[in-house]
């Protein structure tokens, strides 16, 4: 079983956006990030502890300006929280082991595949892709990725 942490060397690594979104609760300016019109067969890791958090087949276009998935890979990796923050009532969504802010989740995403938007910032992710998966030790989440068309 692979073990998932943050450490002071990750923290070290992270750019000043990586580490004022995942440390700081920020948010990226929308339309920003690097992976927002990511279109690759993979999965989006956490950037500091490197657990995994949603799959390109649950990406879609929500045009909020931040990738937006419809369910976490795996939700053992995924803590909701109250964020009553900027005077609105909304869930925070940040990674279990990592601790590091995410985004939020909003009840507004596509009903035929479960009406949730996970609106999620670029600058707290690391895109793996499908072909890299093995080696870098996800691949048992290889049968949750398919080709986008």
């Amino acid at each position: 079983m692979t073990s998932y942490s943050k450490s002071a060397e990750r923290i070290a690594a992270l750019s000043p956006e990586e580490f004022r979104v995942t440390q700081r609760n920020g948010t990226e300016r929308p339309g920003t990030g690097a992976l927002l019109h990511n279109h690759e067969p993979g999965i989006y890791v956490d950037i500091v502890s490197g657990e995994p958090l949603f799959a390109s087949a649950d990406k879609f276009e929500s045009g909020c300006g931040w990738p937006s998935f419809t369910k976490p890979i795996e939700p053992a990796h995924v803590t909701e929280l109250r964020d009553t923050s900027l005077g609105m009532l909304r869930i925070e969504v940040r990674s279990t082991h990592g601790d590091s802010h995410l985004g939020h989740v909003f009840p507004d995403g596509p009903r035929d595949r479960g009406g949730l938007r996970y609106c999620i910032n670029s600058a707290s992710l690391r895109f793996v892709h499908r072909d890299d998966m093995e080696a870098e030790g996800y691949g048992a989440y290889i049968d949750q990725v398919e080709d986008v068309k």
